[in-house]
């Protein structure tokens, strides 16, 4: 299993996947699988008798906006979406409880601001929580 994840791919039909190779219709990278795993975690592959199915969670964008005001006047919040940043944070959490900061910025490759930054609105809209100390503590995946 840990072969597919890391992106190792052998095809069943050697022929058919040169074929797709020459007109440029696939790739021989093996980018695809680590790819989407290092986003949506491992959860997102469920392997059946004959066939791996893909979920890939969709966040629906709030074409009016994240607020709209509602009959008394004031606002109400529509959704509360993550971004692209966030979804991937609150990925890896979910697949590594006990990941450090440090961690994040080195797996997901974007600086410690932007880490801090994905952090406190996870937060702030209820997803994670924080679990003891930043030593020792574990992250808790409140919602996702």
């Amino acid at each position: 299993m840990e072969g597919f994840y890391a992106g190792e791919s052998i095809p069943v039909n050697k022929k058919l996947s040169e074929f797709f190779l020459q007109l440029h219709l696939s790739e021989k990278t093996g980018r695809g699988v680590p790819k989407i795993t290092s986003i949506y975690g491992k959860d997102a592959f469920e392997f059946r008798e004959n066939s791996i199915v893909v979920i890939i969670p969709f966040n629906w964008i709030n074409v009016m906006g994240d607020k709209v005001g509602d009959k008394s006047g004031g606002e109400t919040e529509m959704s509360q979406s993550l971004n692209h940043t966030q979804q991937r944070i609150l990925s890896e959490i979910r697949n590594n409880p006990n990941i450090t900061k440090t961690k994040l910025v080195e797996v997901i490759k974007l600086g410690k601001t932007t880490i801090d930054k994905g952090i406190s609105e996870l937060k702030k809209k209820g997803y994670i929580e924080r679990v003891g100390s930043n030593k020792n503590g574990y992250w808790n995946v409140l919602k996702y």
